[in-house]
């Protein structure tokens, strides 16, 4: 009988994915630490299939900040990917609550806040985005998914949280 151990079965497959993909990226880090100048002046070969789209590399000028200024744009580049597409949530490697018709929306410095400075497992997104961001994709949510909060967040309302 083959016995499991209580770290392997916690982290499972994507606690080894995410430890390859880590020892993986290190590993290519020290490779360009210790290229000569004349190879660093190269252009990198290409792996085939994964040149990036121009467009969609564009959000990616500024690491630090998002550059979507609309609740919805910032909702597909942020949001989704977690609390997916139609904002019901998933459960996996984590639980990523629903935002479709969720009542915890209601008084609107609670999504505020939770976006600001995290909650639980959801990172903050506060130093990303600033304060007329926060209040978009806030707003999109509470009104959008089954949500009919009407009473919109302004800037100086993030303002206020932060």
């Amino acid at each position: 009988m083959k016995t499991v151990s209580k770290r392997s079965s916690r982290w499972g497959l994507a606690g080894s994915l995410a430890l390859g993909l880590l020892v993986t990226g290190a590993c290519g880090a020290v490779a360009q630490t210790a290229q000569t100048p004349a190879q660093s002046t190269a252009e990198p070969s290409p792996v085939p299939g994964t040149d990036p789209d121009p467009a969609s590399t564009q959000g990616f000028t500024d690491p630090a900040h998002f550059p979507q200024k609309d609740g919805e744009a910032l909702f597909r580049s942020i949001c989704q990917g977690c609390h997916m597409p139609d904002a019901k949530g998933a459960a996996g490697a984590g639980m990523y609550p629903a935002l479709a018709g969720d009542a915890n929306l209601e008084a609107a410095g609670y999504p505020v806040t939770v976006v600001v400075h995290g909650r639980k497992g959801m990172p903050p997104f506060g130093e990303y985005l600033n304060d007329a961001q926060v209040a978009a994709v806030v707003n999109y949510v509470r009104g959008h998914f089954g949500n009919k909060y009407e009473d919109a967040v302004s800037a100086d309302d993030v303002k206020a949280v932060r």
